[in-house]
């Protein structure tokens, strides 16, 4: 998923956080002007809110064809997701967590330009499409909150030991965790300190619903109708993923079934989880770079020299070098790039996109040996000198980095339910419809 989370297509027909003003202010003729749905810590999640998220819901489930639950299972659902997501906003409030309006910007910009749209006709696109942009900006602006919130409190405190990468590696070459797996899932949550009967009623509900999606009743509803996951308003399609980037435990369930198929239930620390085999698709192809080996000499502007006189220092070093002087030992000595200087300028051996646009387009044309003339980066003033080209054939190095995204992001999953679920039930929530 893109980083952001969401895209524009999704957010034109359906905005995941309805902004609506959050008012119990009296009419001129004494009737309320919004209801309260729930109390939730200090705070509020208001009818309009829920109405409108319940609108968005049932239209984006009744374009899927994806037959409706009851009006009041789908009530709960919708508006269990606004309390939880309440109580994130709030927990994001607390520690401090913000998004500005340049990071705003940024992530508006990127939706733009993935959908070919001009920034400044963003506005009016969404016009069009019946969403006012003062609330659809806000609605981004939560929605990376909780991304950002996710990301400090969950996903930068999950590790990835050297054993299990190799672990993960030693799987791909033995299995087919390579492979990708189109699945759905349901999550029926236990309370953090959950007695024996709670255990048991969730233990008879989730073999009941197992027992009903075995049978061919539409995975999808039940999911909708039942599930605590974050998915569960989605039919608890997890959609398209690698085997690496599924739940050890769900990996484990999936490669061993049939699309269509749908498990037991599988109890881990978060609850009992359902899982079903939509589709699967075969594994990873190889991949080959054109790599460059360089070496660099930087310098820096500073109070004492300006841009031109860095640039003549450089066009001096340069000549030095193309004389006969070694071009390692005047970059050991004179460079203040820290990470290089010691290597004597090298850089190794570097893939596409290593670079910053301006270093790649100062060395493109370059041949082995040749070293450019003095350029600005952002970094500040460089020589290059070319070492070498070569093709590479990279995919050990891609699996291994792609080996521990998909670690952590499979540890992800877990970690956030149980992250909400501690959240949840350590916040005061008063139902009031």
């Amino acid at each position: 998923m893109h980083k952001y989370g969401v895209f524009f297509a999704i957010l034109v027909g359906f905005l995941p956080f309805p902004v609506t003003a959050q008012t119990r202010d009296i009419g001129v003729h004494g009737q309320m002007l919004d209801r309260v749905a729930a109390i939730v810590n200090d705070g509020l999640v208001l009818k309009s809110e829920l109405d409108a998220q319940m609108d968005a819901v049932t239209k984006r489930l009744q374009e899927q064809k994806v037959d409706l639950p009851s009006q009041s299972v789908l009530k709960q659902q919708v508006l269990e997701r606004l309390i939880v997501q309440e109580i994130q906003v709030q927990h994001a409030k607390r520690v401090g967590l913000t998004i500005t309006d340049e990071q705003l910007n940024s992530a508006l910009q990127e939706i733009a330009g993935r959908n070919k749209i001009p920034f400044d006709q963003l506005p009016t696109t969404l016009a069009s499409q019946g969403i006012d942009y003062k609330q659809y900006r806000e609605s981004m602006r939560r929605e990376l909150t909780l991304s950002t919130l996710r990301q400090r409190d969950v996903i930068a405190h999950i590790n990835v030991t050297p054993h299990e990468l190799d672990q993960s590696l030693a799987r791909q070459q033995n299995s087919a965790a390579n492979d990708e797996f189109n699945v759905s899932h349901i999550l029926l949550s236990l309370p953090s300190a959950a007695t024996p009967q709670q255990i048991d009623e969730i233990t008879h509900k989730a073999s009941d619903l197992a027992a009903r999606a075995a049978k061919g009743e539409d995975f999808g509803q039940l999911a909708i109708a039942n599930s605590n996951g974050q998915t569960a308003l989605d039919g608890g399609q997890l959609g398209w993923r690698k085997g690496t980037q599924l739940p050890q435990f769900i990996l484990e369930l999936v490669t061993k079934m049939k699309p269509g198929e749908v498990s037991a239930p599988t109890r881990t620390p978060s609850g009992f989880h359902i899982v079903r085999l939509n589709e699967r698709r075969n594994g990873e192809a190889q991949v080959i770079v054109n790599q460059i080996h360089v070496r660099h000499i930087l310098k820096k502007p500073n109070e004492l020299d300006d841009d031109e006189t860095v640039r003549q220092k450089l066009s001096k070093l340069r000549e030095r070098i193309l004389k006969g002087e070694d071009f390692a030992g005047i970059a050991s000595t004179n460079s203040e790039d820290p990470g290089s200087a010691p290597d004597g300028g090298d850089l190794g051996w570097s893939g596409p996109g290593t670079f910053v646009p301006e270093f790649d387009k100062a060395i493109a044309d370059l041949k082995d040996h040749e070293i450019c003339e003095p350029f600005k980066s952002r970094y500040g003033w460089h020589i290059v000198q070319m070492l070498g080209t070569r093709t590479y054939d990279s995919t050990d190095d891609v699996r291994r980095q792609r080996a521990f995204a998909a670690i952590r992001e499979s540890k992800a999953d877990e970690e956030t339910e149980l992250w909400l679920r501690r959240l949840r039930d350590d916040a005061f929530v008063e139902i009031k419809m």
